[in-house]
């Protein structure tokens, strides 16, 4: 019993994921372009590579006071749309995890398939311990018999 794959379907797959590498390239040429401007704005004083990690080490300070600024009653929607966000994550893990590297014509390939395999296991565990956290604050409230 086979099942025929619909011709037009696979011209949408094949459409949807040339869109997303473009949207890739783009978003890479996009953070390139801002590290080279910061390198220009500097005089050439501060690599992009420090760059970047200025930029993330702000991310990580900022997220971690909107974390802990969130009030009890707002942390079960919150965790919700956390795990929608992870799901994403999980979605451009796997791409990135499924990178072919037998070639070796792209540089960095097993590198991105490292990182993809983990930025997929934290994603899974991120969203895991979401549900388990929501179940928690959900049993906050049922009534006890």
């Amino acid at each position: 019993m086979a099942t025929e794959i619909d011709p037009l379907a696979l011209q949408r797959l094949h459409d949807a994921a040339v869109a997303s590498r473009e949207a890739a390239q783009a978003a890479e040429s996009y953070a390139d372009q801002l590290a080279a401007a910061g390198h220009v704005a500097t005089g050439g004083l501060i690599d992009p590579f420090v760059f970047r990690l200025a930029i993330f080490a702000l991310a990580v300070v900022v997220g971690y006071y909107v974390v802990w600024s969130v009030k009890p009653a707002l942390h079960t929607p919150l965790m919700s749309v956390t795990n929608a966000i992870s799901s994403v994550i999980v979605v451009g893990a796997l791409l990135s995890a499924t990178v072919d590297a037998s070639h070796g014509e792209e540089p960095g390939a097993f590198a991105a398939k490292i990182f993809g395999f983990i930025a997929l296991v934290l994603a899974c565990v991120n969203i895991f311990g979401g549900f388990l956290v929501t179940e928690r604050m959900l049993a906050m409230y049922k009534k006890k018999a």
